[in-house]
């Protein structure tokens, strides 16, 4: 018995010895495969990355202009551009998309441009102009390299072609817009929920509020005047730049600042450090730029500090009326001007980044307290007829503005507070 034990032991052996041989190579090929499959996923979400990161950036840029469509595929380029050791790559992060490196090949993405987002979803082929186009599909097609595969007869090649796309537009318009100028114009006519009574394509002198009379004139080739006031947003507790004409400078020349208090529109008390408005949230006036007397020609100080931020999406330069601001040398430095800062009669024409838009809230009646933005709008600013910027020395805080409707997607803003507007600017969202 003990001998045949040893002997049935012995087959045993001899047979697991000869499965072990026959299971070492197809465990490694499943190993050499799941490698593969491992590498594939990665180049997809690598290339995926990309062709997100391209579609918003075009997306940001589709502002109404015919120059929309060149600039879309200008920012699509420079997320993919290598040279500054940022732009997107794949396999690794080691092969440039768009260029490849003579084993592996890559097609540099051309963005497609769309009026609706159905269209693009489907990308039958981007047929919009850059003046009408509000999404955008950015397709990328590149090689991924092949290590098992390649003993495969279907993979003699050593490599695969792989494609993904991402779609991005403008979405919906938003309840809550940040970043934008505070500014709050009167409506023209409030039962014009699209333009509130302004007229897309017509120039108009916007001027601080005053009271009294006798009323400011208007600026040469201008139709009409429409009041304005600055909205609180003087943060007395800010630390970088603090005083209160840097701050005017800096929001006139980029928008509210950015805060590290938490955005609420829970607490009126603390408004002044929000970086958004609110539709149908109570707002105030910036405390020391209240309204004064018509005939007292001048303006508030936080309202010539505003406008002289606005001068420098004109020209770098510090206009004279703007020398006392604290700090302003510096600040001055951080922002460049718009690269079209012509005076444009066809908002379709021109060719600049966006540095002259605004977006403003528009309100039922700026003499009420508070105020409530109805919604918001965009102008395009125009520069003085008499110099190449606008005047922040003007008496009565004039300058003049084309009014464009909401081209221009904002760079934040949020759907919440129930406004159920239907007419706005929206901001870059992914669809797909």
């Amino acid at each position: 018995m003990q001998r045949c034990d040893t002997r049935r032991a012995g087959r045993r052996g001899a047979t697991s010895l000869q499965l072990l041989v026959i299971l070492v190579p197809v465990i490694f090929g499943f190993m050499g495969f799941a490698v593969d499959l491992a590498r594939l996923y990665l180049v997809r979400m690598e290339l995926q990355t990309a062709a997100n990161a391209a579609a918003l950036a075009a997306a940001a840029h589709l502002m109404g202009t015919d120059a929309s469509s060149a600039q879309a595929e200008d920012q699509v380029r420079l997320t993919l551009d290598a040279s500054s050791g940022y732009g997107n790559k794949y396999d690794f992060g080691a092969v440039t998309i768009g260029e490849g490196t003579g084993f592996l090949a890559s097609e540099p993405p051309v963005p497609e441009l769309y009026d609706t987002a159905a269209a693009a979803l489907q990308g039958a082929g981007g047929t919009a102009s850059g003046a009408t186009a509000r999404h955008v599909r950015v397709a990328i097609r590149a090689e991924a390299p092949l290590l098992f595969f390649g003993f495969l007869p279907i993979a003699q090649d050593r490599k695969t072609p792989i494609q993904v796309s991402a779609v991005a537009g403008v979405s919906a318009p938003v309840c809550t817009a940040c970043g934008i100028e505070p500014l709050a114009l009167q409506a023209v006519n409030i039962e014009d929920t699209t333009d509130f009574g302004f007229v897309r394509g017509s120039r108009y002198t916007l001027g601080y509020q005053c009271t009294g009379t006798p009323t400011p004139s208007i600026i040469a080739g201008t139709e009409t005047r429409i009041p304005y006031v600055l909205l609180n947003r003087f943060n007395d507790v800010a630390t970088l730049f603090p005083d209160e004409s840097s701050q005017a400078y800096r929001i006139g020349a980029q928008g509210m600042l950015p805060t590290a208090v938490p955005d609420s529109t829970a607490d009126p008390t603390v408004f002044n450090q929000r970086a958004c408005v609110t539709i149908n949230t109570e707002e105030g006036i910036w405390l020391n730029a209240a309204p004064l007397a018509c005939n007292a020609n001048r303006v508030p100080n936080p309202v010539t500090a505003f406008l002289c931020g606005m001068a420098g999406k004109f020209d770098a330069a510090v206009p004279a009326a703007c020398a006392g601001i604290v700090d302003v040398d510096t600040i001055s430095t951080m922002y460049l001007p718009d690269t079209d800062i012509t005076d444009v009669t066809d908002y379709a024409q021109y060719t600049g980044t966006g540095r002259r838009v605004i977006t403003v809230a528009v309100v039922e009646n700026l003499a009420a307290s508070p105020l409530y933005a109805l919604g918001f709008r965009q102008f395009l600013i125009e520069p003085d007829p008499s110099a190449a910027t606008i005047a922040p020395a003007d008496a009565n805080g004039r300058f003049a503005a084309i009014y464009i409707g909401y081209p221009k997607p904002l760079k934040q803003g949020r759907f919440d507070g129930g406004c159920l507007v239907t007419a706005g600017p929206g901001k870059v969202v992914l669809h797909q």
